[in-house]
């Protein structure tokens, strides 16, 4: 029987990303994530919240951009898989990617897309130095569409 472990989260960092190296010099980056749960309680009516703690480790390359723009309180969207820690009692993600969610301001700005989660170039994936104000991405609309 196929297998498939994926998992898709987007939620707010519950601690600042912890950024280690391992002897080889590989980026190990590891942080909290607090996923809500928004439902309407049967008995009362009202509007409940129901959070998740989700531990996540990010691995290489992806790991030093992520701790760089991210601190305790912003949102995150992450993808990964799930893993059995070493004592078999716990699960937590290991992430593959993450993205830029939200609006402007703060720490690294919140603007990047996919390519910023997936390039180990911190400022450079984004475009924007750190400190420069941020701005929309620029489209050019092409008239002749070969198809």
């Amino acid at each position: 029987m196929a297998s498939y472990n994926k998992v898709i989260l987007m939620g707010n960092l519950t601690r600042d990303p912890e950024l280690r190296y391992t002897a080889n010099n590989m980026a190990i980056c590891k942080f909290g994530l607090a996923v809500n749960r928004r439902f309407k309680d049967g008995a009362s009516g009202e509007w409940k919240e129901e959070p998740t703690f989700v531990d996540i480790t990010i691995f290489g390359a992806r790991a030093e951009p992520f701790a760089k723009y991210h601190s305790k309180g912003k949102p995150a969207f992450i993808e990964g898989s799930l893993r059995l820690g070493g004592k078999r009692s716990k699960l937590y993600v290991v992430a593959e990617n993450w993205e830029f969610v939200g609006g402007g301001g703060g720490k690294g700005g919140d603007r990047g897309g996919a390519d910023a989660g997936s390039s180990a170039g911190g400022s450079q994936a984004t475009g924007v130095e750190p400190g420069a104000p941020e701005r929309e991405p620029e489209f050019q609309q092409v008239d002749d569409t070969p198809f």
